[in-house]
């Protein structure tokens, strides 16, 4: 399945902008290819203005967001690899999504219960195991 991540940043910006609110997003700029600002950088973090009056040339990606912006009276270019976008929020409403770090999801074989050691064999075999999911889940690791 593709990552959802890309349609959710893309649903929320429009969102967002329907209910006239800014765009604002939260990055990890220690992520691989992440490019911004570095002197605005704090804690491995940049809040961005995506709104349209304070970026151009915006592209909404499956891989990426990249877009022009003007940090300290200079042009910059930024390019935020999705994995790289931690949140997507309205600035006045506050309202928007917090996405999980990528690299700390790991997906669980299906039938797999992470609480257990043994063998799914063994699992079927005794009578307290948890029932097997249909679809595969996630855990954080």
């Amino acid at each position: 399945m593709k990552p959802q991540r890309s349609y959710l940043v893309r649903a929320l910006y429009d969102w967002v902008l329907d209910n006239e609110d800014l765009p604002y997003a939260l990055v990890d700029a220690t992520v691989a290819d992440v490019k911004v600002p570095l002197e605005h950088v704090e804690d491995g973090k940049i809040v961005l203005n995506l709104g349209p009056n304070a970026v151009r040339n915006l592209t909404l990606a499956p891989e990426y967001v990249m877009c022009n912006g003007r940090f300290g009276g200079r042009e910059f270019e930024l390019f935020l690899p999705m994995a790289s976008i931690l949140a997507i929020y309205g600035r006045d409403s506050g309202q928007g999504m917090v996405f999980p770090e990528e690299a700390l999801l790991e997906p669980v074989a299906r039938g797999e219960n992470p609480e257990q050691t043994h063998s799914s064999d063994e699992a079927a075999k005794s009578d307290n195991a948890p029932a097997v999911p249909d679809k595969p889940t996630l855990r954080l690791v």
